[in-house]
This record gives C-alpha cells, structure tokens and sequence, in this order.
C-alpha cells in the first residue's frame, strides 16, 4: 500500500533521539513522504522536554522543504484512569497527539488493567492514535479496545520500528492479529515509523506489507493520502489548518 504520511517520529528534543526537526523534513522528502508529524515524548519519559517544548509549536514553519509539518506529541498513559501527559496548555498548539504505554512510565501489570486504561484514554476524547499497541508487555483485550477506538474514531498505530522485532520483542505477531481484527472492526489504521533518527523518517517498508498481507483497504489507512488525513483530522474536531487548504 501507498504511505504518504508518517505519523510517528521524533527528534532529539525526546532525549533518546538523534536528529533535528530539519533533518527529519529533509529525510522525509527523500523517502517520498508529503507530510509527517513530529511526536517527541511527552515528560513523563526520562529525558523528554518541558510541557512549554509542545506549547511551543505553534513557532514551527508549515511546510519544511516542501514536507508538510504536523505538530504532536507522543504522550505517556499515566494510570488506568486513561490520563495523559499533555498539559492542558499545549492542546492548542498541538494538530496530532498519541498515546502509547512506556515501561518507565506504566509498569506493566495485567491484561484488565491495560485494557482498563486504554478504553479510558479512547474515551477521554483526548488522543487521535493509540501507539505501538502490539508490546506483550501490556497485553489488552484487543476486541474491546479496538471496537471502542472505532466507536470513538480513535486510529490504531502500525508501527514500522516494531515490526522489525528487535524492539518491543514479541509485537509482531500481535501486530497482525490487531490489524486483522481492527480490519473487520472498521477501525482507522494510521502508519508510524517511530524514527529514532532520520534516516528512518517515511521508512514505512513492513507497515505496508503487513496492510496488504492482511488485505486492509485503503480507506481505512488514513495515511494514504494527505487529504484522508486531513479528513481525518476534521472528523477528530481539529480546525482546518489553511497553509493545507491545497493539498
């Protein structure tokens, strides 16, 4: 499948990354990408930024060698209560937030608490994506989650740098399975890459074989297209970014 847009990147801000923004736009033109989203970790992760860091981004160009820049955030869940790590201040800075677990933030526990706090996050009405859920550390009743994110037009992240099995051990398996269910669901899919570093940006190889392998259709990916996910951005209640009126 076609994948224009990369939704999950970071830079070095995240502490644990190795690039700047600028590297990361340049990169991302070379891989073909039109638009990516910026989604340094939120600062419940060791080593991420203050909350100003993401209420900052409204400074940030557009359009960065011709790449289309959306301003997000990967944050932490916080606790079964479904809270995230985003101050309420830089929501309005923000086109792009997702949620994921991270072991120094939520330690892992059993499948009911996961599922608890996944749920809980969907509804908040907080997160447009739910990170590399495919981790056996935090295993989730996959049935109930993924139907909750179609009620609620929360869209489920395939993540590349997890399908390449050295990270997140276990995941890929998984991933399948919740493509799979999230396909008969109906539920949005969206693509990250999880770039660590720029030469990763757009790198989306194994998120595409696994959507054809599973036989996703394309109007689920909201990453297809830079128009279905601007779409989807409007369906989520954004308001219409207008340097994107044309693409």
């Amino acid at each position: 499948m076609n994948l224009v847009v990369d939704t999950h990147t970071h830079t070095y801000a995240s502490g644990h990354a190795y690039s700047t923004l600028v590297e990361n736009a340049r990169l991302a033109k070379h891989n073909g990408l039109k638009m990516f989203c910026t989604t340094d970790h939120a600062e419940s992760m060791p080593g991420a930024p203050h909350y100003w860091f993401f209420s900052n981004q409204r400074v940030l160009p557009r359009f960065i060698d011709d790449v289309a820049v959306i301003r997000g955030v990967e944050s932490n869940i916080l606790n079964t209560q479904g809270e995230i790590d985003v101050h309420p201040s830089s929501y309005k800075s923000l086109d792009w937030v997702i949620a994921s677990f991270h072991e120094p933030v939520f330690r892992p526990s059993d499948k009911n608490s996961h599922t608890k706090a996944l749920i809980n996050t969907i509804k908040s009405g907080n997160v447009d994506a739910l990170g590399h859920l495919g981790n056996p550390n935090f295993d989730f009743d996959f049935e109930a989650v993924l139907r909750c994110a179609q009620q609620y037009n929360v869209a489920i992240e395939i993540n590349n740098t997890t399908l390449k099995g050295n990270s997140r051990v276990g995941s890929v398996e998984r991933c399948y399975e919740i493509a799979a269910m999230g396909k008969a669901f109906g539920v949005f899919f969206t693509t990250g890459s999880d770039a660590h570093f720029c030469q990763d940006v757009g790198n989306l190889s194994l998120v595409s074989e696994l959507l054809d392998h599973v036989g996703v259709e394309s109007h689920q990916v909201i990453t297809h297209s830079t128009a279905q996910f601007l779409a989807f951005l409007a369906l989520r209640g954004k308001d219409a970014i207008s340097e994107y009126q044309d693409l």
